[in-house]
């Protein structure tokens, strides 16, 4: 019965202050009143949506007009007030935690303006795209910083501790290589050519991540599925990632050892599987940079 009252809600909502109309270019997509089209997917058990200024932990992924993937992950970040028609914070406006939805953005709005990105190479200036994104969590600024506070005094003592196990696991290992300026360590296995990477081009890659204890938690391989993204974009990878990607040429594979402030931090990674303060290893290889 929530459920229907909130469908119900919606859709009168929708009809009345986003100017829903009935002719769509874009089968079962609705127009706003701002210019993006939008399409509730499934509806959550929470009703009160999402406002400026709130923290948002969503699933979010983005695909070509032609429905082919080419991005997913989860995020968390702060709502903010958008600064044109159609900006993504703008639709998260009209979720609630549960919720789920697709949008049919300006694909060059989008990444050059929200994202502060270059354009990907297969898509045109004039593009459309899909962001389709589901909700996990929404947090008002008070509950985020009550519960940030929270964790760093549980965790104040965490830091010390991960260098500690660091500095054994180097030494264990008998490892002769200095870290590099970030803390990260580099371990060239592979050379590749003299392609190198730069901000805008689309690299491909496999990737295996394990703890320092040899345990593995993620591996593109195992999975035989290649990360492609465009790299010197926002929300894509971590930054020890996207540090490593960038030393790294076409077909080179190499090992990087990244501390905790390079990788998930002092929260650790939204799924749960990355523990707060925790030093990561990956084996990375450049399959390819277009």
């Amino acid at each position: 019965m929530k459920n229907i009252l909130y469908l119900l809600f919606f859709l009168v909502l929708a009809a009345g202050f986003f100017g829903c109309s009935n002719k769509s270019e874009y089968p079962g997509y609705t127009k706003t009143k701002t210019g993006f089209w939008y399409k509730l997917v499934e509806i959550g058990e929470d009703g009160a949506k999402c406002q400026f200024n709130d923290y948002v932990t969503l699933d979010i992924s983005y695909k070509t007009m032609k429905d082919s993937l080419f991005f997913t992950g989860r995020r968390k970040f702060q709502v903010s007030r958008p600064e044109f028609p159609g900006a993504i914070d703008e639709c998260l406006t009209m979720l609630a935690k549960g919720d789920s939805a697709s949008f049919i953005l300006s694909a060059a709005d989008f990444f050059k303006r929200t994202l502060s990105s270059g354009l990907p190479s297969f898509l045109k200036s004039d593009s459309k795209m899909m962001v389709n994104v589901r909700i996990q969590d929404i947090q008002t600024p008070a509950q985020y910083e009550r519960e940030k506070e929270a964790f760093l005094t549980w965790t104040e003592d965490f830091g010390e501790y991960e260098q500690t196990i660091l500095k054994q696991f180097l030494e264990g290992s008998k490892l002769k290589v200095k870290p590099l300026a970030s803390g990260m360590y580099y371990l060239p296995i592979k050379s590749g050519n003299n392609k190198g990477v730069s901000i805008g081009d689309t690299v491909v890659v496999q990737y295996e991540g394990r703890f320092l204890n040899g345990k593995f938690f993620d591996s593109t391989r195992q999975r035989n599925d290649p990360f492609q993204f465009v790299y010197g974009q926002q929300w894509q990878v971590i930054k020890g990632m996207e540090e490593a990607i960038g030393l790294m040429h076409e077909g080179e594979k190499a090992l990087f050892i990244m501390p905790s402030d390079l990788a998930f931090g002092r929260t650790g990674s939204s799924t749960g599987i990355i523990p707060p303060f925790t030093s990561l290893i990956f084996e990375v290889e450049l399959l390819s940079v277009k």
